[in-house]
């Protein structure tokens, strides 16, 4: 990988991005702490995301953490006391959070989480915010919101229900259990369970097929999807509808039709 940029939020803990041909990168890296996120990391979380996904050459945004420890162990406690220790600072807190999770969400391209390790609390909204979850066996998530005595912003708690059944995600934030990777699978947390040895190397590979295809229909796709989801709102149906017009008024459409019908494998570039 050829690292482009980085966002240092302070000496060895950022959030950097690198980009190594169609994938874009997006890596939590303060591995001291378990990857655990402070407040500057989360605020530095949109701007990458943003930054990835304006880039015409990524057709993909990957988020990892750094080392084989940990995903994101959460966000970091040690700053509670001057960040969340009352309402009012936890709703300021909150804002950060939230806005670091739709970042992911509103990003054009397609977004998965790699996942080894910890992925707990933050780490797992950050990985929920993803259009994609895999995950390497071994890993452990977890809401432990209930053993620190916060609350979840609505917004997050909107995440895991998208991902999970009601009752499920009540269980993970009631009990603050932390559960096993094949528990996750099984839940529907995660979308696809590998050895942790094959992780990185099923992560490209996937992000390879998918970066292949129509970036205009994976744009479309995503917006519909998210739109549905989210209760399909007359802005949000507007939209979807307008990317799908986009598809077919496309130079990319033609390629791919005329690709079909000379039997060779089309080349899409966005357009």
């Amino acid at each position: 990988m050829t690292d482009q940029a980085a966002l240092q939020t302070a000496p060895l803990v950022s959030i950097r991005k690198e980009v190594d041909g169609s994938i874009g990168w997006l890596i939590v890296d303060n591995e001291p702490k378990k990857n655990a996120l402070s407040l500057a990391m989360w605020q530095a979380v949109p701007e990458a995301v943003n930054q990835l996904s304006g880039d015409p050459a990524i057709r993909m945004i990957v988020l990892r953490g750094v080392g084989s420890e940990s995903f994101v162990a959460g966000a970091d406690i040690s700053e509670f006391e001057a960040t969340r220790s009352t309402a009012e600072k936890a709703k300021t807190y909150d804002k950060i959070n939230v806005a670091a999770c739709e970042a992911l969400k509103a990003a054009e391209k397609p977004t998965l989480a790699m996942i080894r390790g910890h992925c707990l609390g933050g780490g797992l909204a950050l990985a929920l915010a993803c259009d994609m979850r895999i995950s390497a066996d071994g890993a452990q998530f977890g809401i432990p919101a209930a053993r620190l005595g916060l609350a979840y912003p609505l917004g997050l708690v909107a995440d895991a229900l998208r991902a999970v059944p009601a009752s499920t995600a009540k269980r993970l934030i009631f009990t603050a259990e932390r559960l096993g990777s094949e528990e996750a699978l099984r839940l529907g947390l995660i979308d696809e369970l590998v050895a942790e040895t094959e992780l990185e190397a099923r992560t490209r590979a996937l992000a390879k097929t998918i970066s292949a295809n129509a970036p205009l229909t994976l744009r479309a796709a995503k917006i519909a999807i998210n739109a549905l989801s989210e209760g399909a709102s007359p802005e949000s149906r507007a939209a979807a509808q307008s990317a799908a017009d986009t598809c077919f008024d496309s130079a990319d459409f033609i390629e791919g039709r005329t690709a079909f019908l000379e039997k060779r494998t089309p080349v899409f570039e966005g357009k």
